[in-house]
């Protein structure tokens, strides 16, 4: 019944809120359980389609306008930061097997590391302080292994 009851307020969303609940979900952003924020960003993203399309624009250009809309400033997830350092500079010492626990276990532990850095901007990915991000989290990652082991 619990789960049922759970899943009832998900499935009533659009196609935008199912698609924003998957990526949230699959990326795993904080708010992923926060329906009222979904229900907003699909609301905006399908009436960015509506206006879109009222203006001329071919059905794939207003689909890329509402999917801009609906995932802007949602690019960069802490834990796909995280498991991009561990994938990319750990995976000799942490088995593919264990990784998905293993960012799990460590994502708490380096939120503070996270603090300083505006992962809302769409362009982060591109800035020097993602560099300064990845380098923070590749050494916190470091003192971790060394001191508690994977």
């Amino acid at each position: 019944m619990n789960n049922k009851k759970k899943n009832e307020g998900q499935t009533d969303f659009s196609y935008y809120g199912l698609y924003l609940l998957d990526y949230l979900r699959k990326n795993k952003f904080e708010q992923a359980s926060d329906n009222a924020f979904i229900r907003e960003r699909a609301n905006r993203a399908a009436e960015t389609y509506e206006r879109a399309r009222l203006e001329g624009t071919t059905s794939a250009g207003a689909q890329e306008l509402a999917m801009n809309t609906l995932l802007e400033g949602l690019h960069y997830s802490k834990y796909a930061i995280l498991r991009e350092v561990v994938e990319n500079e750990f995976a000799d010492e942490v088995p593919e097997t264990e990784r998905e626990y293993f960012t799990q276990k460590l994502l708490p532990l380096v939120k503070n590391v996270f603090s300083i850095y505006d992962l809302s901007d769409d362009n982060f990915a591109l800035s020097s302080d993602y560099d300064l991000l990845y380098t923070e989290l590749t050494g916190a990652v470091v003192l971790y292994i060394e001191e508690y082991g994977v």
